[in-house]
């Protein structure tokens, strides 16, 4: 941990139990986020992303609950606070932008009313109050006369709009970081580009973000870090320019060789990632991308899961026989 460091998350478990089945979301996860950053959390559906999302804020649903681990705000562990603490935190301090803007929404209340009442019930502002600063937030989110999209209800509200809604209702107190879930999700490439130019805005006012995103292309304009999931672990973490250019886990290399390219012709099939997804419920002991793996060795097979460790400056991986790239003069680099 760092003195930029604003979040830190350390050996995070947090699990679901019904009857006799536990699945393990997220089993061991070391982040953190430093001030003023965008941090990128990537991979495929299923593999913890949200919940690790949800446990930041300790709203788990039912049946799962944090089993171990802490989550650092401010030197204070979140998942410890007592209980009127922890609703000031919520909104203030740090806020999330839900996947789904439109079933985030209260479809009985009016825009204007949901983005007042978080003001009102964090602050001493009068409910006209609370109307005059939803509609300069909503404002600022680039909404054409806000006045009237405060009035109207969320199913007036195309999926582009519902989602400044949803980014205005997150600012509203101002946090310090903010937490958004595939934020473009089911946009047109129009309404995306506009809303990931808020939350450049947003960074550049000095909220730090973790942006979850199983989009590469959206990690590449905007995260200033990369954190690779995979089963409930972190498989790979780094700057964007070192992950693409050098991908170490058999993984992330798998990923990006799925990615279509433009340079080629993808009238046949696509490349894909080997294999299933792992049965959350039944993770073995070792490496979890072990029966897709196709540089697997013994080490893989005998020993347990790899933890995540520095191979270069910045460069985190957690594998035990990471892919190898040829620098620029031919030589074989670690």
């Amino acid at each position: 941990m760092t003195a930029n460091t604003i979040l830190q998350i350390e050996d995070l478990r947090t699990h679901f139990h019904d009857r006799k089945v536990v699945l393990k979301a997220v089993d061991g996860v070391d982040l953190r986020i430093e001030r003023g950053e965008i941090l990128g959390l990537v991979g495929e559906s299923g593999c913890g992303k949200t919940t690790l999302a949800l446990s930041i804020l300790n709203l788990v649903p039912h049946p799962g609950y944090v089993e171990s681990g802490r989550i650092l705000f401010g030197g204070r562990d979140i998942l410890r606070m007592p209980k009127d603490e922890l609703r000031d935190l919520r909104g203030r301090q740090i806020s999330m932008i839900f996947q789904d803007p439109i079933a985030g929404l209260n479809p009985i209340l009016t825009v204007g009313d949901q983005v007042g009442e978080i003001i009102t019930a964090h602050s001493k502002a009068s409910r006209n109050e609370a109307r005059r600063q939803a509609v300069d937030l909503l404002g600022s989110m680039g909404l054409a006369e806000p006045e009237r999209i405060a009035g109207r209800y969320p199913f007036q509200l195309s999926g582009g709009m519902a989602q400044r809604v949803m980014i205005a209702i997150a600012m509203a107190l101002r946090p310090t970081v903010l937490i958004a879930d595939e934020p473009t999700s089911a946009l047109d490439m129009t309404v995306q580009a506009d809303i990931l130019q808020e939350l450049r805005r947003l960074r550049e006012g000095g909220v730090s973000i973790l942006l979850i995103t199983h989009d590469f292309g959206v990690i590449a304009q905007m995260a200033d870090r990369v954190a690779v999931m995979y089963a409930g672990r972190i498989a790979e973490e780094g700057s964007p320019e070192l992950l693409y250019r050098r991908p170490r886990h058999p993984y992330t290399w798998a990923l990006f060789e799925s990615l279509p390219r433009l340079n080629e012709d993808v009238s046949g099939r696509l490349r894909q990632v080997y294999g299933r997804p792992p049965d959350m419920t039944k993770l073995p002991p070792q490496c979890a991308f072990l029966p897709r793996c196709p540089k697997a060795m013994n080490d893989c097979r005998n020993l347990d899961s790899p933890p995540l460790t520095q191979i270069e400056p910045g460069h985190y991986v957690a594998c035990y026989n990471p892919i190898y790239h040829r620098d620029d003069n031919g030589d074989e680099a670690e």
